[in-house]
């Protein structure tokens, strides 16, 4: 050491410094050996010096693992953590962590595993690219660690749990996809590379994106559910130990949610928005964890200075519109260079460690040695004794504005830095996409001017061979000329030859014939022998067949005849050939003395055809030699054009093969579409669920036309399968509608009667099997041309035949007479009601006339609160009307009122019903008032019809109701004009009630004058009567069930539903 001066000690501090930092920047890693002589200086924030000896080493790392992961509550130190990713550096592995960890007893204590995942995540993200190779060997033990603490619901066991399947996942992620590095930092080319530009592999890469992000939220999650946030648990040594090794779950969630943007955009590039419905909605899910994630960690106090976490947008980019893509922002997070730990000191980049070196170790030395020794370090001034009060004071004053002048400063020093870091960042990126761009340009000039200089080389061999082909049809011209001429000799002499030949050969004929007539003259001369000697023994031998005999004999006679007729025919012809053949003869002497002259001329022809095949196969040798050259350059164009052709063809068929791919990708869904369909309709909760046969053909009807479009792409498929873009629609619209079908054919079944309702419910099952087995012939290869979905639509036909049967028949008159009805009946109730309250105005003036005292005030308190009830119905039927009216214009488009009800007939149908109901109720009702009124009727009767009319209105209101606008001014009129009429009804049975209680005589009950047994039988008496009416009480329920259960089957029929027996 220099010195023991405060010079010295810096100069010495610094020298060991710089150069550790030289040997760093030279690429030594084991150069941090240089820092054991320096720092132990480094102060308790720096990492301890790595030593370059592999025991020393294996035994340092061994060491900091151990500190690493430990059972104390507090989070891992930053140094040692440092130390444990530079060994895996070091020995390019992670042998010497797996053997230390495996002695700890990470099954017994849930700290030490948490902290032991927390070391292993940072090894996978920053170590050395063997770690991950070292540590899938120990997936399974993970696995079974992970299930075990899962079992604790208290405290780290289930975040140890969650972590523990968070590293499994990494680790498979990483296994499946190596071309991602630990720390997930990837360029968009890097990114695409990865999917080898084929869409099924960013399909799947992205749902493992997905689960990836999904296992990060979830421990996420389960940390800050483990918080007692009410608290200020983030500056907490418990706290920071569970907050820590979220600072890589961030920097994991980032990269992840980045990728999982820029994958769907590929994918929706790619495929239709159909197929990435589930990416979109998982997407969403994870989107809004993911904010709200990174919102309530950035407002934690233990983050701010550890980290810069970023925020997502406001909303979900939308992956439809393409060019959202170019407004997506890769969120990134900063990690600010003096808050890597808060137990570690600011990390300085060992690059940039030379020019900051001198105030660095300043610093240093102040902590080491304390401020006071490098201000007097040898106590000058206390050896003087000087009064020194008011200079301490100035002195530490001084020290205080130092103090905060060097914190200002270290954190300007840090912000810079760290803006200089990312700039820095962007630089390289920049510069590496500016030199790719530049070496694309460079590869496209270059292929430019290759492919210029072969057109040019192509365009002079088009032109030779041009020339040379002109030179080749000028001699083939002469060639062919005197070929032409020689030919025309050589006809001529074969014609010569033919002509010698023929007559040789009739010679030869005519000898034949006479050879043969000469052999038949024989033959007849032998027969004729044989003949008579047939016909001696015939005669010899029997007498009776003599005429037989005679008859043969004269047959034989002809023939023998016919024999010699023909002999001498035979010989006239023998003269006449011989007569030709001597004129033959003399024909061919003077053809032979032709030929002779012939084969002179032939020969001068031979001589002259010499000299002519002389220079012809010189000629033939030059157009040899250039055809030869012309072949050449034949073959090697034919070469380049079957290697491109060949290229062509690859490439159509990975085409025909990739849209196949599609084609089974879009069938396996539509399949899963229908067998989701076929499996709801044991679901107990669809059981429920109705429907009406007409909104059944409906489907139906579509589900048809669009069997009709599947075809007819099938077949356009069929002529051109690198084509499937006609097709992937049909069949995502065909299992749409099948499966719509199939569920409302089942729960219009559960309105439907029981026959019916089973075929019904069997045919739809049966048209759910029969579309998978067209959907699986379409995903086989060898049964796509032969698929045929005739079945489907043989099924589907059957449905509609059952949907038509369970159509409501409706009122006895025509569709097109709806509507008149419905005006007719409405115009009916209206004047009912007219009339009901005319009556009971009557009624009210009569009662005034004739009555007096209590029953005057029970019929006018009765009356006048029918009156009311008359006002609010008559209210409550105009305002139908009109709400009625709006229905109609607003839903019937272009077609007439009566077209509307006609088309909605169940609904017109319910109108009609329920304006009946009103006007029966209020006729029946004034009749009840007016028998109460002469005290003929009961009380009630008037009750129960007042209660009656209020269900019949309210059955008009729910009618009006079902067609009409939510937010429609007369829907609210109408609602407003059924709660006048629920009141002014309350008002009536009130009335009625309290009439009743004034009327009715009470008996007075005095039992004083009656005996015990008077008493006693008056007892067994009303005992007696309570039975008798609780009897009838029980009958009248049976009957009133009974009748109700009858008006629901005439009802039914009204409405057109079908009694089970009828079937």
């Amino acid at each position: 050491m220099p010195g023991t001066s405060q010079k010295g000690i810096r100069e010495w501090a610094a020298s060991s410094w710089h150069e550790a930092a030289a040997a760093l920047r030279a690429g030594d890693l084991d150069a941090t050996q240089a820092l054991t002589g320096a720092g132990r200086a480094g102060g308790p924030g720096q990492p301890e010096p790595f030593p370059s000896h592999p025991s020393t080493a294996s035994v340092f790392q061994t060491v900091s693992i151990n500190k690493a992961i430990n059972t104390q509550e507090v989070a891992v130190k930053e140094k040692h953590a440092r130390t444990c990713i530079l060994g895996t550096h070091h020995e390019k592995g992670a042998q010497t962590f797996w053997s230390v960890v495996n002695r700890l007893p990470l099954s017994g204590n849930a700290v030490l595993c948490w902290k032991f995942c927390h070391v292993f995540h940072k090894l996978l993200r920053d170590g050395h690219s063997n770690v991950l190779k070292d540590s899938v060997r120990y997936k399974n033990e993970l696995s079974d660690m992970s299930r075990m603490w899962g079992h604790l619901s208290e405290g780290y066991g289930q975040l140890c749990s969650i972590y523990l399947k968070l590293l499994r996942t990494k680790m498979e992620f990483h296994t499946k996809n190596p071309r991602f590095p630990g720390n997930l930092q990837m360029s968009d080319r890097q990114l695409d590379e990865a999917g080898e530009n084929d869409v099924n592999n960013f399909f799947q890469l992205t749902v493992e994106m997905f689960d990836y992000l999904e296992c990060e939220l979830n421990l996420f999650q389960t940390v800050f559910s483990s918080l007692d946030m009410s608290r200020s648990v983030s500056v907490t040594a418990a706290g920071q130990c569970r907050l820590a090794p979220l600072i890589q779950v961030i920097l994991d969630c980032s990269h992840l949610y980045d990728y999982t943007v820029k994958l769907l955009f590929k994918l929706h590039s790619c495929l239709p928005a159909d197929t990435l419905q589930g990416h979109r909605d998982r997407f969403l899910e994870q989107f809004r964890k993911l904010k709200d994630l990174f919102y309530r960690s950035s407002n934690l106090q233990y983050f701010k200075r550890l980290i810069q976490i970023p925020q997502l947008p406001e909303n979900p980019p939308n992956f439809l519109r393409a060019s959202a893509l170019s407004e997506h922002i890769s969120p990134v997070v900063v990690i600010p260079a003096e808050a890597s730990s808060p137990d570690s000191e600011p990390i300085t980049d060992l690059v940039e460690m030379e020019t900051a070196s001198q105030s660095l170790f300043d610093n240093k030395f102040d902590d080491i040695f304390g401020s006071s020794f490098s201000s007097d370090p040898f106590n000058f001034n206390s050896q003087n004794g000087m009064n020194k009060d008011d200079k301490d004071r100035l002195i530490e004053q001084l020290y205080r504005e130092i103090g905060a002048l060097k914190e200002e400063l270290e954190s300007f020093k840090a912000e810079s830095e760290r803006h200089s870091l990312q700039l820095r960042g962007r630089i390289s990126e920049l510069e590496a996409e500016l030199a790719e761009q530049r070496h694309l340009k460079q590869q496209a000039l270059d292929d430019s001017e290759f492919l210029r200089t072969e057109l040019e080389e192509l365009k002079k061999q088009r032109e030779d061979t041009e020339k040379a082909q002109r030179s080749l049809t000028e001699i083939e011209r002469r060639a062919q000329a005197n070929e032409q001429r020689y030919s025309k000799l050589k006809e001529k002499y074969s014609e010569l030859v033919q002509n010698h030949a023929d007559l040789l050969r009739k010679n030869a004929e005519v000898t034949k014939q006479v050879t043969v007539a000469r052999q038949a003259q024989g033959d007849v001369e032998r027969e004729k022998k044989e003949l008579e000697d047939s016909f001696q023994r015939v005669s010899e031998q029997s007498q009776r067949k003599s005429q037989e005999q005679a008859e043969v004999l004269e047959t034989l006679k002809r023939e023998l005849a016919a024999s010699k007729q023909e002999l001498q025919v035979l010989q006239g012809t023998l003269e006449t050939s011989m007569q030709a053949g001597a004129e033959q003869n003399t024909r061919i002497a003077g053809l032979e003395q032709e030929r002779d002259s012939l084969s002179h001329a032939a020969a001068q022809h031979s001589k002259d055809m010499a000299a002519l095949q002389a220079e012809l196969q010189q000629l033939r040798d030059m157009l040899s030699s250039e055809k030869e050259s012309n072949r050449k350059e034949l073959e090697t164009l034919q070469t380049q054009l079957q290697d491109k052709e060949s290229a062509e063809r690859t490439l159509q068929q990975r085409r025909a093969e990739e849209q196949f791919a599609l084609l089974q990708g879009s069938v396996r869904e539509a399949e899963r579409m229908v067998q989701d369909a076929l499996g709801r309709l044991e679901d107990p909760a669809h059981i429920s669920c109705t429907g009406s046969a007409d909104y059944l053909l409906s489907r139906t009807s579509a589900a048809s036309e669009c069997i009709e479009k599947l075809q007819d792409a099938h077949s356009k498929y069929l002529a051109n399968r690198t084509d499937v873009s006609t097709l992937l629609p049909c069949v995502a619209l065909f299992a749409h509608l099948i499966s719509d079908t199939i569920l409302q054919g089942s729960a219009t079944s559960h309105m439907a009667p029981m026959e019916p309702a089973d075929r019904l419910l069997e045919t739809c099952k049966q048209c759910g099997s029969e579309a998978i087995s067209y959907l699986s012939s379409l995903q086989d290869p060898g049964s796509v041309a032969s698929a045929d979905c005739t079945a489907v639509t043989d099924c589907l036909r059957r449905i509609s035949t059952i949907g038509e049967e369970l159509r409501p028949r409706g009122l006895d008159v025509k569709q097109e007479e709806l509507g008149d009805l419905v005006d007719k009946e409405m115009a009916a109730t209206s004047a009912a009601i007219e009339t009901a309250a005319a009556r009971i105005e009557e009624m009210l003036s009569k009662a005034r006339a004739g009555d007096t005292g209590v029953k005057l005030e029970v019929n006018e308190r009765i009356l006048g609160s029918c009156t009311s009830l008359m006002q609010a119905i008559q209210v409550l039927v105009l305002a139908s009307k009109d709400l009625q009216r709006e229905i109609v214009e607003s839903g019937r488009g272009a077609a007439s009122p009566k077209e509307f009800y006609a088309k909605n007939s169940r609904w017109t149908e319910g109108l009609i019903s329920a304006s009946k109901a009103v006007g029966w109720g209020a006729t029946v009702m004034v009749d009840a008032a007016d028998l109460v009124v002469q005290g003929k009727g009961k009380f009630e009767e008037l009750m129960v019809c007042s209660h009656e009319i209020a269900a019949s209105t309210a059955q008009l209101v729910a009618a009006s109701k079902v067609k009409a606008d939510k937010d429609s001014t007369n829907l609210s009129k109408l609602q407003q004009a059924s709660r006048s009429v629920n009141q002014a009804t309350a008002g009536v049975v009130a009335s009625t009630k309290s009439g009743k209680s004034q009327i009715e005589e009470k008996d007075s009950m005095d039992f004083s004058s009656m005996t015990l047994t008077q008493i006693k039988r008056q007892e067994m008496d009303s005992q007696v009567r309570v039975l008798e009416l609780e009897n009838q009480l029980q009958k009248e329920r049976q009957k009133l069930g009974e009748l109700r259960k009858k008006h629901y089957e005439l009802a039914g029929v009204a409405e057109g539903w079908e009694e089970d027996g009828t079937d």
